[in-house]
């Protein structure tokens, strides 16, 4: 391989990783790029790439070139089955390996390279995130040239698994952050605000589609004389059981929510669904062990539109008017 070859290569390679890394959607491209770029610039017959695990202990096959995906699956089997295996070593020791004799996924000899994927953590500590490991069918001599290469596209591949792997972070970081915002600390419901906007929407709909939605309002019999009387910490006990027999009583297309204290507010799409729902409830809460020495019970206030109201607001109150109109027992009051 001449120079001016080898110069080629290289910048094939770096012009492949830094568009990768700039533009791919996802981190499968983004490997695949950079990998086969490389393998294709020290004319590699193989080439894999193996994540670590975030907790250190196992390595996941995560791309192949040049294997079917039997090869690749039986490739895989065997770097798990043995702790001893080269690829298992460049990730614990971050050394990795030139130039060994491995067997191909034909059975014939080839010649190896195993670069660890490291990036650093922060606060100067580096981190092992991978393994990327390349083939030559029969004997190879992986020259500095070629080694300076390698590394190069390990720390590509590196760059690209950690960036994919810091996105991931995010968001999943993002959707608890939005979860545990419009979630119930307490019982694990959505909150008031949840309810209120799906409320909204689904009397949008009602209105376009000409159907029914029901709001019911739950609140739990004499909760402020259990705090009283037994503590806060029975009413808690008292709160999340009911919130548990509502979210079992619900159906998928209802939205059961904490509404502060010891109210629930339910939404309910179609005819009579609030009024079933509740008579669930009702029935589930009944059967509830006793806690502080009294009864759990709930009461009802059920209005539905457009019977009862035309927005949100009017609903809401007329639930309310139903529930107070209720005795705050355990019946199943209608506005209307």
């Amino acid at each position: 391989m001449t120079d001016s070859t080898r110069s080629a290569g290289a910048l094939a390679v770096l012009s492949a990783g830094a568009a990768a890394l700039a533009r791919a959607a996802d981190l499968d491209t983004a490997l695949a790029v950079i990998v086969e770029a490389g393998a294709s610039a020290v004319g590699a017959s193989a080439a894999a790439v193996f994540a670590l695990e975030p907790d250190g202990t196992n390595l996941e096959l995560l791309l192949t070139v040049g294997m079917t995906a039997a090869e690749a699956s039986a490739f895989a089997e065997t770097v798990a089955g043995d702790p001893e295996h080269p690829i298992n070593l460049a990730a614990l020791d971050r050394t990795g390996t030139l130039g060994r004799v491995a067997v191909g996924p034909d059975g014939g000899p080839m010649t190896g390279v195993d670069l660890p994927l490291v990036v650093a953590s922060g606060g100067g500590v580096e981190t092992c995130v991978g393994v990327l490991t390349l083939g030559w069918t029969g004997p190879h001599d992986v020259d500095t040239a070629q080694e300076t290469l390698l590394i190069g596209v390990a720390d590509l591949a590196a760059a690209a698994l950690a960036a994919f792997r810091l996105s991931s972070l995010a968001t999943e970081e993002a959707d608890w952050t939005e979860r545990t915002a419009h979630a119930d600390a307490l019982t694990g419901l959505p909150n008031e605000r949840v309810a209120r906007r799906v409320l909204d929407l689904e009397l949008a709909r009602a209105q376009r589609q000409g159907t029914e939605v029901s709001v019911a309002i739950l609140d739990v019999d004499g909760f402020r004389a259990l705090n009283e009387r037994a503590g806060s910490r029975a009413g808690d006990v008292v709160l999340r059981r009911v919130a548990a027999v509502l979210a079992e009583s619900v159906r998928i297309v209802d939205t059961i929510a904490r509404a502060g204290g010891d109210e629930f507010l339910l939404v309910a799409p179609g005819v009579a669904g609030g009024t079933t729902i509740a008579r669930r409830v009702r029935d589930g809460v009944a059967a509830l062990d006793a806690v502080g020495g009294a009864p759990i019970s709930v009461s009802t206030g059920i209005a539905r539109f457009p019977h009862d109201g035309a927005d949100a607001e009017t609903l809401l109150a007329a639930a309310r008017a139903a529930l107070d109109g209720s005795g705050r027992n355990a019946s199943i009051a209608e506005a209307g």
